[in-house]
Parts: C-alpha cells; structure tokens; sequence
C-alpha cells in the first residue's frame, strides 16, 4: 500500500486526509512547505500538492527531485506544462496531473471530446461559462481550459470562456454548442470540493507500478 504526503494543508489537504482515512491509506505527513519534507521520507511516498499556482512553480523541481510519485491538482501553471513534464521525466519520478480530479468532470471532458468530434463542420459555435469560490486565484480555471482545448480539437472553433467568482461556489462548469437550429448543454456542478479529493487519492492509488508521466483522464 502507498504512503502518502500532503503538500499544502488547507481545506483541500483536509479533505484529501480524510479520504485517504477512509480508505485505510497512510498519511506519513502534511506540509505547507514541501521543501521541509526528509529525503529519506519523500522517496517513499507520493506527494499529493494542491497549492498555489506559485507554490507549484517553486517547488516542482524539489518534488521530481525526491519523492517516490506524485499528483498534482494545483492549476495555474499550464505555461510551464513542458518544463514540469520534463523535470518529473528526467528525474524518472511518476506524475499524475490534471486540472479536476473530479470523476464527474472527467466523465465531463469524454463526452465534449466525443460531441465536439462529431458536429465539426456542423456549424456550432461553442462557450464555455466556469464559476468558482472568490478564494480562487486563476481564470479561466484550469478545467474551463482543458474543455476549451478539448473542443478546439474536435470542433475547429475556439470557444469564448467566461469566468465568474462568486461566494463559496465549488465549481460549475457549462459547455454550450449552438447553431442556427438547436444548442446542446453540458454541465458540470461540484457540490463539494470532496470530489476533487476523492479523485486525487484514486490517482494516488494508481501510482503503484506506473512509470511516466500522465494525464488523469488519459488513465481513466
């Protein structure tokens, strides 16, 4: 069974020790300061970070570095995406990232992929409208895009992406497609950060025996 670290000891670090209780999983620690954390612990655990985009971006390398594996659900942090891939890669340490651990939004991410493959050339215009808690720092939010990318891909068209930070909301995100004729809606609404935390212990568990560097959803 794995060990686990925790980097970042906020309201997620909470919620990701608790799922790791409840499925029977070691914490050996939680640390707001990564970089603390004894080599001879790090090399045998996986670092689970959701920090801030800037405390990624210090601490990535040192993570590569020393721990055993790692998933990351920190966001803000894609215009480094080949440097972070190439440090894990190097390093020969594996690497689970996404920008939304929530299976739901995983599910999400599949069947926009499919839809948008199947109406290019069909004339759809797409929007995206994603709305989180004022605590978030980044927007568009990672996940809005991953979607935005995703519907490039298969659709030809780009979507506008529109960001709201209101109250406490968790997450919601909205895809329409619409034509002259008819639109298709796509919704995505956490009711807890839970989710996201559940996700990220799964990915942990998938670290077992896996080598390389990997997207979430490309596992599911």
């Amino acid at each position: 069974m794995i060990k686990v670290v925790i980097s970042g000891y906020g309201r997620m670090g909470h919620m990701i020790e608790a799922e790791l209780k409840r499925r029977s999983v070691e914490l050996v620690m939680a640390s707001e300061d990564i970089c603390s954390v004894p080599e001879d612990v790090a090399r045998e655990c996986v670092c689970i970070d959701f920090t801030w985009p800037d405390a990624f971006r210090a601490n990535y390398e040192f993570i590569a570095r020393h721990f055993k594996a790692a998933v990351v659900g920190t966001t803000g942090w894609k215009d480094i995406e080949p440097q972070v891939i190439k440090a894990f890669e190097d390093a020969g340490t594996t690497l689970i990232y996404t920008s939304n651990f929530s299976l739901g939004v995983n599910a999400l991410f599949a069947a926009v992929t499919r839809v948008s493959g199947l109406l290019k050339g069909a004339g759809y215009v797409p929007t995206i409208e994603e709305i989180h808690h004022i605590h978030k720092l980044d927007a568009p939010s990672g996940t809005a895009i991953m979607l935005g990318d995703m519907i490039e891909e298969g659709l030809g068209v780009k979507p506008e992406i529109t960001s709201v930070r209101e109250g406490e909301v968790p997450g919601i995100h909205t895809v329409t497609l619409q034509s002259e004729v008819d639109k298709l809606t796509f919704s995505h609404e956490a009711f807890s950060r839970e989710c996201l935390a559940r996700g990220a212990v799964v990915a942990a568990l998938m670290t077992e025996g896996l080598s390389g560097v990997h997207k979430f959803s490309d596992l599911l």
